[in-house]
């Protein structure tokens, strides 16, 4: 018997340096196509370079068809222009059904607005509520030259922007939440309120103490939050 446990190990001793790394290569490429609809406001006056608004609408108002696209207008600033007038052009791109926003996506339709229009490049504004918060968290941090204010209410935080807080250090922010939001939990938006705090001299925190996760309708519904945005020109 230990004869043939002696015979067992050597065999097995054997195949293990008869092993060989194996090196190699592999080539491949991922194209991908997405498409967005999206609504646009021009101010009345178009002369000379006007400010650009951006406004993610959250998971409630995502479509894909035409006719899908009143959904954006339901909440944020195209409910406000119903009634109201901007000196600015308002963009708000839809997010497809099954999607989430993408922050490249975003980027190259900003782009081709900026260039199809007189937009001031230092007077580009982000905002977005729950869904539209988190995508323009991720859409700040991935190209944070591009915009003079940041504006995420009710907005989930992911861990990246968490790491990299100063990366936005230039922009100034104004965050909102409801304190009894069940849907997206306040406290993302007090962690990095806090982790921002350290390193950008113009943030703001506002804290609804009887709001749930709609805590967008008194920040988007009051001229207060247009005003200041307006004022605000990338450094």
């Amino acid at each position: 018997m230990k004869l043939k446990l002696i015979l067992a190990a050597l065999l097995i001793s054997a195949s293990i340096w008869a092993q060989k790394d194996a090196n190699g290569s592999f080539k491949t490429e991922i194209v991908q196509k997405h498409e967005l609809n999206y609504a646009l406001y021009s101010p009345k006056d178009t002369k000379g370079k006007k400010p650009l608004i951006v406004f993610l609408h959250g998971s409630g108002e995502k479509g894909n068809a035409v006719g899908d696209i009143d959904k954006v207008k339901i909440h944020g600033p195209f409910k406000y222009l119903k009634d109201h007038e901007l000196d600015a052009y308002v963009l708000a791109p839809q997010c497809p059904e099954n999607e989430y926003w993408d922050a490249e996506v975003l980027h190259r339709l900003i782009l081709k607005i900026q260039k199809q229009y007189n937009i001031d490049p230092a007077r580009i504004y982000l905002t977005g509520l729950s869904m539209g918060g988190w995508g323009a968290w991720n859409l700040a941090f991935a190209y944070p030259d591009m915009f003079a204010a940041l504006v995420p209410v009710a907005g989930f935080v992911d861990r990246v922007p968490m790491i990299e807080d100063c990366k936005i250090k230039t922009i100034p922010i104004r965050i909102f939440h409801g304190l009894l939001d069940d849907v997206v939990d306040v406290e993302y938006s007090i962690i990095i309120y806090k982790k921002l705090k350290a390193c950008n001299a113009d943030i703001k925190l506002t804290i609804f103490d009887d709001a749930n996760h709609d805590s967008w309708t008194r920040v988007y519904d009051n001229s207060a939050i247009y005003d200041w945005m307006l004022e605000q020109r990338k450094k």
